[in-house]
Parts: structure tokens; sequence; C-alpha cells
């Protein structure tokens, strides 16, 4: 079985900053951003990956959807290979891959949903209400879709790292678990080994600080940028636990199989 004790020591130091930040005078940024920092430089840069090879038909079966797939058939995850040792990417196919996911039409639907629940909880009350203000939501968040994407995938580009997510799809459900978890701050290189994933770390706290230039002036500033950077990682787990066991869940409620 893999060793899975240096991913599992990262989440639950992550975890336990969290769960412990209400009960210091230290701000939740910085401890997150310091276990961040920590685990980027005390941990082996070539982090343990899966030993569970697929099988060549499963492979071969799984390219053919490659690209392609979608949770619960709309929410697109079309970065997500079943191929652990998939070709790399190239800088193009990254900016590719970013514009895809960012102009699907499923992020334009969840964002109006999400721009008049905004609207009528009267987030960021600087936009107003009515037709401009639910626009200028809708704008912002269109634009946290974009700017987030593409500002990770140009650190993926110079940092040569994999923005993609390799899923595991076999051993127990425990080592999934913490394996999918793991990969918001474990990433492949462009040449296969696994790194610290800079990319994603730097390419978040770098996109929050971008959103002050266009949101409002109540809702700008250090402190909060640097919360809605530990959201959106923190969020991120919850997108790799549903990337890692869709196809589980697709089996158990659709009896589809690939």
């Amino acid at each position: 079985m893999a060793d899975n004790r240096p991913y599992r020591i990262f989440i639950e130091l992550y975890f336990q900053l969290f769960a412990t930040a209400k009960r210091t005078s230290r701000p939740l940024f910085l401890q997150l951003f310091s276990a961040t920092l920590l685990g980027g430089f005390a941990f082996p840069q070539e982090l343990p990956d899966t030993p569970h090879a697929p099988a060549p038909q499963t492979v071969e079966a799984a390219a053919d959807s490659e690209g392609h797939e979608r949770i619960f058939f709309v929410v697109p995850a079309f970065g997500v290979t079943n191929q652990q040792n998939a070709p790399a990417f190239t800088a193009k196919a990254k900016f590719a891959l970013a514009a895809r996911q960012a102009f699907d039409p499923f992020v334009w639907i969840s964002t109006g949903i999400q721009s008049g629940m905004s609207q009528a909880s009267n987030e960021f009350p600087a936009y107003g209400q009515g037709a401009a203000g639910y626009g200028k939501r809708y704008g912002a968040a269109m634009l946290d879709a974009v700017n987030g994407g593409f500002t990770s995938a140009a650190f993926c580009a110079l940092l040569k790292q994999d923005p993609r997510y390799f899923r595991l799809g076999t051993g127990s459900i425990e080592h999934r678990i913490v394996y999918s978890m793991a990969q918001e701050f474990s990433a492949k290189s462009d040449k296969g080994t696994r790194q610290f994933n800079w990319s994603n770390v730097l390419g978040t706290f770098a996109s929050s600080g971008i959103s002050n230039a266009y949101y409002p002036r109540p809702n700008r500033g250090f402190g909060l940028t640097m919360n809605r950077a530990e959201v959106s990682l923190l969020w991120g787990f919850t997108g790799e636990l549903a990337d890692e066991f869709w196809p589980d869940v697709n089996r158990k409620l659709f009896h589809r199989q690939k």
C-alpha cells in the first residue's frame, strides 16, 4: 500500500490551524499561509505517487473520454485524467484548458444563479440593486472564474506544472480521500514527478489580489484578499473529492460503467 503519511500530515496540519484559529490572536490567513509555505519547503519536493498503474485496456478506454467528462453530467471536469502517466500539456494546452473551463455554459448559468442569490442577500451593497446591480455582480463573478483559471494556468506554464487532476481510481476509500485532498497541494511536473502545487497556491493568492480591481471599495484590502484566497483553497478540497469519486457515484446511482 502506498505511503500517504506526507499527504496526511499536511492535511491534518492545515485543518488543525483552521479549527484553532478562533482561539488565537493571529489572523487565520497568516496561519494558513504559513502552513502553505511550510509544506512547500519542509516536505520532499517529490511527493509519493500512486503505485496503482491502470491496465492498458483501462487507459485506452479512459482516453476516449479524456477532456469530456462532466460530474452529474453537467459540471465540467475537463481537467481530470484517468491516466497516471498522461503526456504532459504544452503551455498552449494549459491556457486552452483554462479557457474551456471558464467559458463553459455551465459556468455562465451557475454564475447567474450565484449572482441572483448574492443580490437577494444584498452582498456587495455598493453594487446596488436592480438590473444594474445584478449586472455588476454577474460581471464580478465571471471575472472571478476567468481570473482564477488563467492565473493558475500562467503559473503552471511558468513553473512547468500540470494543471490536471490525476484520478487514482483504485485502493481503499480512506487512501483515495487522503490522496484527493492532498492534490490541492500536490502537482505533477511536466516531467512527471510530484511537487508541491505552487501553481495552485500562488495562482489562488494572485487571482484574489487581482480581484481588488473590480470588487467594490469596501470589499478590497489585504485582509479580505487573503480571506478570499483561503476560502478558495479550502473549497478546493470539495472539488478534488468530486473529481476522484464521481465514477463511483455514477456506477452506484446510474449503474453506468466505462
